[in-house]
């Protein structure tokens, strides 16, 4: 057993938790505390042997802990913050434990961007698994093929969803930074995380820097129809390619054909098909592919591995039909993933009349930064609701987003909008008028009250 003991302040977030196991299986002894201590995490961290604190104080870090690991979430004045640097302790944030612990010395396969990280990384990972590879991975959502978001194996192949988010209080620079890749996914790049990042170009930035840490016998993969990705990679100096459908790019993509179970295309000279409908489930798969065949994979190998793909939880996931009354859930909030999620979902149900209801949650949309660019994506729907602002005391009213015109912006086209503040009311109108053959579309970044059920519920009646 290791002398060295780690304690986890914010445990139990989704990649906290799931690395606070990992360092348990490795023979570490581990404690942690969070505000928010409730079951499935809790239960699972309970059954590794983690000691979990609800609430964050200072007596919370055991005398022989040797390391604390800060979340991403947690601010300084949080009290197990400021009795780690009263006392001197060792502390890292989650992607150095990471770095350190998990991926020095591992193929590590980074995927990035502003939208498809997860679809890409989760296909990735299927695809390595189905070759018998049995990767690593830690992936912001839950593919369903391994029905969680990560592990840690002994493979030489780990799979790293990578975030531009910032690292931690007292790191601000991108948590994909620390991520050691051989080779790096570029998906796309557009302004996002209002919060941290004022400019499209610091974005880009940071972008750039990702690839200054890929080695010469990497490579990264370059969105090629994408002008902030092309912007990012100039100077780069690893090896890159350029994936996608203009004429420029190395690795085209080709003989795209759509059919209502899934998507065919050709790269590279070989014909794949992913169960998966839409432009931008082509482009990603088409990166997972290029990934894959970089590994050394075999075109039949990441055939079958694509054809047995099947999905990520929150992704065009269909929660139930009521009286051929269809409710999806969908994770999209940038309003070019609201508009690449409604054509795909134009596409898997064709001439079915579409509800949106969309919630303005994240940190970027609850700002009117993107009021013009949401009208414009949310009319590409039939019938769109939208809520009250979540939270709206953390957004100065004059950088807030304003719902209501947001509404009268969708109205003008061909669409039909209301703004309604609360979920109760919300489900009443939508069961109030939908009809057999509707397709009602979820579109959140968050729980938003348990609507999915609630829809099923009342339309049940």
């Amino acid at each position: 057993m290791s002398k060295e003991q780690f304690h986890f302040v914010g445990v139990c977030g989704t990649a906290m938790g799931s690395v606070a196991a990992g360092m348990t299986e490795k023979g570490y002894v581990v404690t942690g505390s969070d505000q928010s201590v409730y079951p499935p995490m809790s239960t699972f961290l309970e059954r590794k042997g983690i000691q979990i604190m609800e609430g964050y104080r200072a007596e919370n870090i055991p005398p022989e802990a040797t390391t604390v690991v800060i979340g991403n979430a947690i601010s300084r004045g949080n009290d197990e913050a400021e009795a780690i640097l009263d006392r001197r302790l060792r502390y890292l944030s989650l992607p150095e434990v990471l770095k350190e612990y998990f991926l020095r010395g591992r193929r590590n396969y980074v995927v990035s961007g502003t939208h498809g990280k997860t679809t890409t990384s989760s296909m990735l990972a299927w695809l390595f698994e189905s070759a018998g590879k049995e990767p690593g991975f830690m992936i912001g959502g839950i593919p369903a093929n391994f029905g969680q978001g990560a592990r840690f194996t002994d493979s030489e192949f780990v799979v790293m969803e990578g975030d531009e988010y910032d690292t931690a209080f007292f790191d601000k620079r991108s948590k994909f930074l620390h991520y050691l890749p051989e080779l790096v996914v570029m998906n796309n790049i557009e302004f996002d995380h209002a919060d941290i990042y004022d400019t499209l170009d610091e974005i880009i930035l940071t972008f750039s820097r990702l690839l200054k840490v890929v080695p010469r016998n990497g490579l990264a993969l370059i969105n090629g129809d994408d002008v902030n990705c092309l912007k990012a990679a100039e100077d780069s100096p690893c090896p890159t390619k350029k994936v996608g459908f203009g004429e420029s790019c190395e690795l085209r993509i080709t003989g795209l054909d759509y059919h209502p179970a899934g998507s065919r295309f050709v790269i590279d000279g070989e014909s794949y098909e992913v169960p998966m409908v839409g432009e931008f489930n082509v482009r990603n798969a088409a990166m997972a592919v290029c990934s894959a065949r970089f590994a050394g994979l075999e075109p039949d190998e990441i055939r079958k591995g694509l054809m047995s793909f099947e999905g990520i939880a929150r992704r065009q996931e269909e929660k139930g039909e009521v009286n051929g009354v269809t409710v999806v859930d969908d994770f999209a909030h940038h309003p070019t993933a609201i508009g690449l999620a409604i054509d795909g979902l134009r596409q898997k149900y064709l001439n079915r009349r579409l509800w949106v209801i969309f919630e303005p949650r994240s940190n970027t949309t609850r700002r009117n930064i993107f009021q013009d660019d949401l009208a414009t994506a949310l009319k590409k729907a039939d019938l769109v609701v939208i809520p009250a602002v979540p939270d709206p005391e953390k957004v100065e009213e004059e950088d807030r987003l304003d719902p209501v015109k947001l509404v009268e912006d969708i109205s003008k086209g061909d669409a039909k909008a209301w703004y309604l503040g609360e979920v109760g009311e919300i489900v009443s109108h939508v069961v109030d008028r939908a009809k057999s053959g509707d397709v009602i579309a979820v579109l959140s970044n968050g729980g938003f009250g348990g609507i999915h059920e609630k829809l099923l519920a009342g339309l049940k009646g």
